[in-house]
């Protein structure tokens, strides 16, 4: 009976370390679960020609943004303007200066009704003219996001930040900025991946 008896501590203590271990990967991948929750990728991307890639089917801020979502699991919003910019890069150029010396405020499809529920925010665009595209600023006038954690990016051809950085200091003063992503546009497809593991790496996600 003793004999018997010692078998069977010696298996129970033998199953301790592994219940113990299966409860530490289950808070992982509850404290996970929780992180994708609080997080938004909020973009806007222009398809069709681009500078240096030539005619593209999907935008250069849209692989970025799903590259984003890839590895840490945020949602996203997608800023899609009602009116179209489908049109050959100098017209699009045109257009874009014309609507920002206007500071026109192009309205967008959709709305996120539980922008509450979010502590991070990515914002990314592409830069027109110095800065993120007059329908972006349109979500900006909509949306208050200060008091959230907020971490801009852009993909570019040779603006790297441009203005956005303040620009969105401007929208949200109480806001919290973190360390911000610009990305040459014909580097996308190429380094992406690598630059925003890298970029996520440093902010400590």
């Amino acid at each position: 009976m003793k004999k018997y008896l010692t078998i069977i501590f010696i298996a129970m203590t033998a199953f301790l370390p592994m219940a113990c271990l299966g409860a530490i990967k289950a808070n992982e991948v509850t404290n996970k679960e929780l992180n994708k929750m609080n997080a938004i990728v909020i973009y806007f991307s222009h398809a069709g020609e681009n500078y240096s890639v030539g005619n593209i089917k999907e935008g250069n801020t849209k692989l970025i943004a799903d590259m984003i979502c890839e590895a840490t699991g945020a949602d996203r919003f997608e800023i899609v303007a009602e009116k179209s910019y489908d049109m050959a890069y100098t017209p699009l150029c045109n257009f874009a200066k014309e609507e920002q010396q206007k500071k026109e405020l192009p309205a967008f499809k959709g709305s996120i009704d539980n922008i509450d529920d979010y502590d991070t925010v990515f914002i990314g665009g592409p830069i027109w003219w110095g800065t993120y595209p007059q329908v972006m600023f349109t979500f900006f006038s909509k949306y208050d996001l200060n008091g959230k954690t907020i971490i801009p990016f852009t993909t570019h051809e040779g603006s790297g930040l441009g203005s956005v950085v303040s620009d969105l200091k401007k929208a949200y003063p109480n806001a919290t900025f973190k360390s911000a992503l610009s990305i040459y546009g014909h580097d996308v497809r190429t380094n992406g991946k690598k630059s925003v593991e890298a970029w996520l790496k440093k902010l400590g996600m």
